[in-house]
């Protein structure tokens, strides 16, 4: 399989080029040249797999210059660190199937990715005698699940930045409690989006990028959507098992990135396999009101309880455009160098109706989040994050009779502890992942949201 960039500016190249490139030398997302549509008679051989087994037959299909003894090696230890057998167990909750995507190191679905990415990140510098410094942005779990795959390994160093008191209490103190010597955490002054922006801009100056040897953990790097698109095929597999052949996905959503994965699937199984992707939004809603009248402009970016989800500039949008736009790069190319000087993209009519065609969505406030976490609570016992939250309502009120939904609970509750606490009168238990480490002391570094600061810092710790 080979690659090309949504903006045409890139020969085909291989995945192993494409993991350590992450954004295309032409400023696109990178994407395989085509996606498999998988026979039945493959689906039947996947049925019985492990998740690690289901995920080595998936991604070879896209990867091609990895021995597949090798491959395996790196997709089984990835999830030897997760603490449920199953990797990504599925639970009933009032009568939605809630796939668990927190069973990893930091307790978020990022985990499910970035594992294996900083297994693939080392066998391929390893291979080449290369070194790699990492660049990335999060707005909550990708920066925790990202030094958790990246800490203490060779050739290697990593620099994230968050937007600084804009994270939950939890996922700062996973990333900065980290003290390995080729961890940088920058808390940047400014919301996420301003250090997505940096990223990009950073990605963008090629000549700095090659000379420090960039590489990029976010979900630009198309390994990380390849390993997602993993779980909506084991998710549709645990469910053909008791004779379900179609289901929905309702999917909580910030960067695009999960539920582009799920795009992806939906291309791979066979037609009808999945039936509709649920694009569920908190308050930041660009990608809802793309998805419900076309609008996709630029808005304020409003702080709530699901802060992974506070984005408003959705970087994987590109790759879904590419497709929406029958792989016309230089369509891509225009309408993201519009989008960057006026912040609004507009669509057709009949570009609006396939848009729908493909998705479904639902904007849930907090004050629903809140309802949803109680109300569940409540009737079940279980206990929902404030994004897993964002998803079930969504997913509630997009049910339909007799098909069944999945919805993807991407966070542990106990990572934002006040927030159910204010909808179910008390915190949620604290996995020992979290409890140890209270109290050690945080390492990082407060920057303002100027590209040419990070740089200089950058330029100053990379190996």
């Amino acid at each position: 399989m080979k690659y090309i960039s949504t903006r045409g500016g890139v020969e085909p190249i291989p995945f192993s080029q494409v993991v350590t490139m992450g954004l295309a030398t032409d400023g696109g997302l990178l994407l395989p040249q085509g996606v498999p549509r998988m026979p039945p008679s493959v689906i039947e051989d996947w049925q019985g797999l492990s998740y690690p087994q289901l995920a080595l037959e998936v991604m070879e299909f896209f990867v091609g210059d990895i021995p597949r003894k090798d491959l395996w090696t790196l997709i089984e230890h990835a999830y030897t660190s997760f603490d449920h057998p199953q990797v990504v167990p599925i639970v009933k909750v009032d009568g939605v199937s809630v796939m668990e995507l927190f069973h990893g190191p930091t307790l978020a679905f990022k985990d499910v990715a970035l594992q294996f990415l900083g297994n693939l990140f080392e066998y391929l510098l390893s291979q080449r005698g290369e070194r790699m410094n990492i660049l990335g942005a999060t707005s909550g779990d990708t920066g925790s699940a990202a030094i958790y795959g990246i800490k203490g390994r060779k050739n290697m160093a990593i620099f994230i930045l968050h937007p600084h008191g804009r994270i939950s209490p939890v996922q700062e103190l996973q990333m900065t409690t980290v003290t390995d010597a080729n961890v940088y955490n920058l808390a940047i002054e400014g919301t996420f989006d301003d250090c997505q922006a940096i990223v990009k801009e950073i990605f963008g100056d090629l000549r700095f990028k090659d000379r420090h040897r960039l590489g990029a953990v976010n979900s630009i790097n198309w390994a990380r959507i390849l390993a997602q698109v993993v779980y909506y095929i084991w998710g549709f597999l645990r469910l053909r098992e008791k004779g379900m052949n179609e289901v929905t996905f309702t999917v909580p959503t910030g960067n695009f990135g999960n539920i582009f994965a799920g795009v992806l699937a939906k291309r791979m199984l066979p037609h009808g396999a999945i039936r509709r992707l649920v694009l569920a939004t908190n308050e930041n809603d660009i990608l809802h009101r793309f998805i419900t009248s076309g609008d996709y402009s630029l808005g304020r970016v409003v702080p709530t309880i699901s802060p992974s989800m506070d984005i408003q500039v959705a970087s994987n949008f590109e790759r879904y455009l590419y497709y929406l736009w029958d792989r016309d790069p230089m369509k891509v190319r225009r309408a993201m160098d519009k989008f960057k000087k006026t912040g609004r993209l507009t669509f057709t009519a009949g570009e609006l109706k396939r848009v729908q065609e493909d998705f479904d969505s639902v904007r849930v406030d907090q004050s629903l989040t809140l309802k949803t976490i109680g109300e569940i609570y409540r009737e079940t016992g279980y206990i929902l994050d404030p994004h897993s939250a964002v998803g079930m309502a969504a997913a509630l009120a997009s049910k339909e009779e007799g098909v069944p939904m999945v919805c993807l609970a991407t966070a542990h509750p106990a990572k934002f502890p006040k927030a159910v606490k204010k909808a179910i009168g008390k915190e949620p238990p604290k996995p020992m992942r979290i409890a140890e480490l209270e109290g050690r002391k945080r390492h990082f570094e407060v920057l303002p949201a100027d590209v040419i600061k990070v740089k200089a810092y950058i330029e100053e710790h990379a190996i």
